[in-house]
């Protein structure tokens, strides 16, 4: 993974290509961030820089927080999230990520956690196959159905389909195309749909190419 940016989604729209064609595109305000923190072989184990994003009021941070931050010497952060970059030694605590550090072209993966649809049936949350409609299905149609032998074992096994909370996972998407960047509005354009509602917080990487 060579670059990492913390974003907020702006919302979907559509942009025109070289030969008019539409292009569907998730718009992404990136950045800029601060490299919070920066982590080495030596110390460590492993490198990596904690970028953070979006500027905060310091009585929303707890004392931690602002005490990490205030020891990097940069303004309150109201998120933080730790990227494993292959060169680091060019970056130092202070240093500002900003939309620019993708281009156009490029491919990256996309985190989010994705749009909250509260509680759901077991048909709409696991694709689940509902009753028989005939003379004698009963009024439970759409129910779960058995959950299992009675006696033995008596319980249900974890991982058993069922109706409950839908939404809110982290959800990653990959390869997606970098269509456009603007650094004077710190936007980027990405092409498809990114998981999340508008607003949400979203994690921009490279995409890490598989040789294999």
């Amino acid at each position: 993974m060579k670059k990492a940016i913390i974003g907020k989604k702006v919302g979907m729209t559509q942009i025109f290509d070289e030969v008019g064609k539409v292009v569907p595109v998730t718009v992404i305000e990136a950045g800029p961030c601060v490299i919070v923190q920066k982590k080495t072989e030596e110390k460590e184990g492993y490198t990596s820089v904690q970028l953070g994003f979006e500027d905060v009021k310091e009585k929303r941070l707890t004392n931690p927080e602002k005490g990490h931050l205030e020891k990097a010497g940069v303004s309150m952060k109201k998120h933080l999230k730790e990227f494993r970059l292959e060169d680091t030694e060019s970056l130092n605590v202070g240093d500002e990520i900003k939309a620019d550090t993708f281009e156009e072209g490029d491919k990256i993966d996309v985190i989010g956690i994705s749009r909250g649809k509260g509680f759901a049936g077991v048909i709409k949350r696991h694709n689940a196959s509902r009753g028989r409609m005939s003379h004698g299905g009963g009024p439970v149609h759409r129910h779960a159905g058995s959950m299992g032998a009675g006696t033995s074992p008596g319980k249900i096994f974890k991982g058993k389909i069922g109706a409950g909370h839908m939404g809110v996972e982290q959800v990653t998407v990959q390869n997606l195309d970098v269509v456009k960047v603007d650094p004077a509005l710190n936007l980027i354009a990405v092409r498809g749909a990114v998981p999340g509602p508008k607003g949400g917080i979203v994690y921009l990487k490279s995409t890490v190419k598989n040789n294999g």
